[in-house]
């Protein structure tokens, strides 16, 4: 077991390369959309694995390939598997502030909220930031996590158990066919803990373990007007803008306070007392999250930010209608699609949220078509609308008081000095059902980057100080021992 001062000493010792392995890392571009970035992450992921003693296992798959790595260090010892996510969202590089969102440069944030680029420094600065895609999500994890083990590997050091690994080049499109090589490699992925090296820090930014994360589910509708845009001149007055139907009805979703009208949604989520008491631990005022995000009054779902995190959501994430901007015309649309997600939490299940979303529409007078509506469907219908939806990762939680809790505590606590923030469920999603459902693996993310760091949106970035002391928890995660139970 690495005492504190040594795993300091070596995080620290390893910190420029780590840098500099991760900016390069980094390079590679990894939309999981191309096979050939797929293939240029995994090949890079397949020669560093390689080198740091594991065997690395190719897993083909009807879509995009997966990689497995193993370290066998004694067949007597726990096995822990550990994910990493490896792709990134796709990026509009008109949105950052760099030239190239892949080519990552160091920036310091000024009092005003902006960030100035800046050289590398002589010395270390925890306050400096490093920009690009993947930065935090999640290619920095990985590597911390790779630093650590390198680390080790130098000291002649092994794991306190033996180490899976299993890499993901498509989580942001949903990790379409992680089930079935789960399915089919049951053996390969036999563990006794799982833990997700992915996602953000609480908003304190303190040391954070969450045990759970919510699922999702997506839904596609499109609501018809006329056969093609209309002038609004000639046909203002006459013709419905189906604009005005979509609002209408995307309204009818949520109360003023923002609870989702749709009847069931929330049924089944039931907090006990003692499930308050024990997420309300965490350090955090919904005054202070307010001021974060810039909003002067929050959703009124659960008592506090914790709780709300427990509810599924439901979110428009985006509406098309039209044209806006210098492109803006004086037209009444022919259509308007709107984006919609669920988030949901294992009360909830997602085949039960998209029916209840279907039959809360179908209430309310429109009538379904596949596609484009037929002409008898336009002179037979006035409320027309397609319906399309998908499943992606189905929710899961881990109980606190539990072993692989007892565990992951103890070691980010002897690598950090301080006992980590315990969430009980995150509200992002993470395609960790296969392992959880069908391996019964009980799963935990460590977190490492910033909660600031736009994640998913332009100028995702991510503070040196989490990623030095992600290493450190790395190391500390490795060297604790599983004592068995």
């Amino acid at each position: 077991m690495l005492p504190t001062p040594k795993i300091e000493q070596l995080t620290d010792r390893a910190l420029p390369q780590a840098i500099q392995e991760l900016t390069d890392f980094l390079a590679i571009p990894n939309d999981g959309n191309y096979p050939q970035q797929v293939e240029d992450n995994l090949a890079w992921c397949q020669q560093r694995f390689s080198s740091l003693g594991f065997a690395v296992t190719r897993l083909e798959t009807p879509g995009m390939p997966l990689l497995f790595a193993e370290q066998r260090i004694d067949p007597a010892l726990p096995t822990v598997l550990f994910y990493l996510q490896i792709d990134g969202q796709p990026v509009d590089t008109s949105a950052w502030d760099q030239p190239n969102p892949y080519h990552a440069v160091l920036k310091r944030k000024n009092e005003d909220g902006t960030y100035t680029t800046v050289n590398t420094p002589d010395t270390f600065d925890p306050e400096l930031r490093l920009f690009a895609r993947s930065a935090s999500d999640s290619k920095g994890p990985a590597i911390a996590f790779v630093t650590a083990l390198d680390g080790l590997k130098g000291e002649g050091i092994k794991p306190a158990y033996n180490v899976k690994v299993i890499m993901d080049f498509q989580e942001e499109l949903g990790s379409d066919d992680l089930p079935g090589a789960v399915e089919k490699h049951r053996e390969l992925f036999e563990s006794d803990f799982l833990v997700i090296m992915d996602g953000t820090r609480h908003v304190s930014n303190l040391p954070t373990l969450t045990f759970g994360a919510r699922g999702i589910a997506t839904v596609t509708l499109k609501i018809f007007g006329p056969r093609y845009a209309l002038h609004s001149g000639q046909y203002g007055n006459f013709a419905p803008n189906p604009v005005f139907a979509a609002a209408r009805l995307i309204a009818a979703m949520k109360d003023e306070s923002g609870r989702v009208t749709v009847p069931g949604f929330y049924e089944g989520v039931e907090l006990t007392e003692a499930d308050k008491r024990e997420m309300n631990k965490i350090p955090e005022t919904r005054e202070a999250i307010r001021e974060m995000v810039g909003i002067a009054e929050n959703e009124a779902l659960g008592d506090t930010y914790q709780e709300a995190l427990q509810y599924p959501s439901l979110n428009v994430r985006g509406i098309r209608g039209g044209w806006t901007g210098k492109e803006v015309r004086t037209l009444i649309p022919e259509e308007v699609t709107i984006e919609i997600d669920m988030r949901l939490v294992p009360e909830t299940p997602g085949e039960r949220q998209v029916k209840l979303l279907r039959d809360f529409i179908e209430e309310r007078g429109y009538h379904f078509v596949d596609e484009a509506p037929t002409e008898e469907e336009r002179m037979t219908y006035p409320k027309l609308i397609s319906f399309t939806s998908s499943l992606g990762s189905v929710p899961f939680r881990t109980d606190l008081g539990t072993p692989i809790d007892h565990w992951l505590t103890a070691g980010v606590t002897r690598a950090l000095g301080q006992e980590p923030i315990h969430m009980r469920l995150t509200g992002g999603s993470q395609p960790m059902g296969p392992f959880v459902n069908l391996l019964g693996l009980p799963a935990v993310s460590l977190r490492i980057p910033n909660p600031d760091n736009s994640i998913h949106a332009p100028n995702e970035n991510l503070r040196l100080g989490n990623y030095r002391e992600g290493i450190m928890e790395c190391l500390g995660v490795l060297t604790e021992a599983i004592p068995h139970e």
